[in-house]
């Protein structure tokens, strides 16, 4: 056997296997050459019509088969498997502690975005609902003259951020500290970057098993008895003005809830960011346009 045929036969079996896909790639075909290039310890980068005649030994055969039937079985996201997950080509652990990353808010940061609110006296930044720590060490990496600081409510989720905190190296220039949304920092930041629970009830409760394999508390916006997803964006909201700078931004993601969030704060003037998705996922709140607001709190459900 080949490669070009155990990539083939892998594709084939995850196709059948009508799994859902969104943790890293988007189709069986990728998903399946990120597992059998992880399990034979080839690059994820390779190029694989310059490796599609490399012959494939039994036990690597057996090796692959047995991690597709994981995939398969488990239905567990691939980076779950392999522990790795990448963000604009920077490599990050990942474990059940902590959703898999998946932001777009990373490629404003590589691409330069979100630089035009900022300015050479910008020092904080917040990564608000860190996770894995991926927004936090990109940030580092685009900003090397800031201070970053990383706060997510688990603590679990934490200590998957140290590892990557460690791992980058960025250990004196990344602070990670457990807090319920603002709570435990107050600032004042320069760029606030925050990646919330935001899912709604209909679509948590038909979420497929990839999803709800990952931390129910990095995905449900509907913890404060609203079914749009978006009571953390309502107290984040609330609480934000008062831990911003004069000149500081706020810049939200909030996936495929745009409806939801503009019902939900119809007067509030964003600026939606292009991202590879669309201009609908990720926007940027000035401290100006959030002190405009008469009130941010919505009525009761």
């Amino acid at each position: 056997m080949t490669l070009k045929d155990l990539l083939t036969q892998a594709s084939q079996r995850l196709e059948a296997a009508q799994l859902a896909y969104g943790h890293g790639t988007g189709n069986a075909q990728d998903e399946a050459a990120w597992l059998v290039l992880w399990q034979l310890g080839l690059p994820l980068d390779s190029d694989l019509d310059a490796l599609a005649r490399r012959r494939i030994t039994p036990e690597e055969q057996a090796a692959v088969q047995a991690l597709i039937q994981r995939r398969i079985d488990t239905r567990e996201p691939a980076a779950y498997l392999t522990g790795e997950a990448w963000l604009q080509g920077v490599p990050f652990h990942v474990d059940r502690r902590a959703i898999v990353p998946r932001s777009f808010i990373a490629e404003l940061l590589a691409e330069g975005s979100i630089d035009p609110w900022l300015d050479d006296s910008s020092r904080d930044v917040l990564d608000l609902c860190t996770g894995n720590g991926s927004l936090a060490v990109l940030a580092a990496m685009a900003y090397p003259e800031v201070r970053v600081t990383a706060a997510d409510i688990s603590a679990d989720a934490l200590a998957v951020a140290r590892i990557n905190v460690d791992r980058h190296g960025l250990q004196d220039r990344i602070e990670l500290i457990e807090s319920d949304g603002l709570t435990a920092c107050p600032g004042p930041w320069d760029l606030i970057l925050c990646n919330p629970p935001y899912v709604n009830a209909q679509s948590m409760a038909t979420l497929p098993p990839e999803y709800r394999a990952e931390p129910s508390l990095a995905l449900d916006g509907n913890t404060g008895g609203h079914l749009d997803g978006m009571d953390f964006v309502r107290t984040l909201l609330r609480d934000v003005p008062r831990c911003l700078k004069p000149h500081g931004v706020l810049v939200l993601e909030i996936g495929n809830e745009r409806a939801h969030f503009e019902a939900a704060f119809p007067q509030l003037e964003a600026i939606w960011l292009e991202t590879s998705a669309g201009d609908d996922q990720v926007l940027l709140l000035t401290l100006e346009s959030l002190l405009a607001l008469p009130s941010l709190q919505a009525p009761a459900p």
